[in-house]
């Protein structure tokens, strides 16, 4: 089992930033890419961003390119813990949503939902105009 704990979430101004953290803790060795979803009130769940551990492979969203950035913490990647972060600048209220990590066993993450096997309880992130 991994467990996986979000941090990071507010409300903000169109324009702000926000940093988003997830913490995976638990059987992490079994756990190659984490990715970064969103739902919003009446909608599906959907792809933000991706990255392996490794940090070579990096995926976004068309609609968050060059606003958001993910990254690993490779001083706190022991297996025991390690950490995944999603700096979010440039904020429109269109990137209001409950933020969710997950992560996959799969060695290159992908934008579907179904292809995680664990995720966290998820923060709300709200942006203003």
């Amino acid at each position: 089992q991994v467990q996986l704990v979000e941090s990071g979430g507010g409300l903000v101004q169109a324009g702000g930033s926000l940093r988003l953290s997830c913490v995976a803790s638990g059987r992490t060795s079994r756990s190659y890419a984490m990715g970064w979803f969103r739902q919003a009130p009446g909608k599906e769940r959907d792809f933000v961003a991706a990255i392996t551990w490794s940090g070579t492979i990096r995926s976004y969203e068309d609609s968050v390119k060059g606003r958001f950035t993910i990254s690993t913490d490779n001083a706190k990647n022991r297996l025991s813990q390690r950490a995944v972060y999603l700096q979010m600048n440039t904020l429109k209220p269109e990137d209001t949503a409950v933020y969710y990590c997950a992560t996959t066993v799969r060695t290159i993450p992908t934008t579907t939902t179904a292809d995680y096997d664990y995720w966290g309880q998820g923060t709300q992130v709200t942006v203003s105009s």
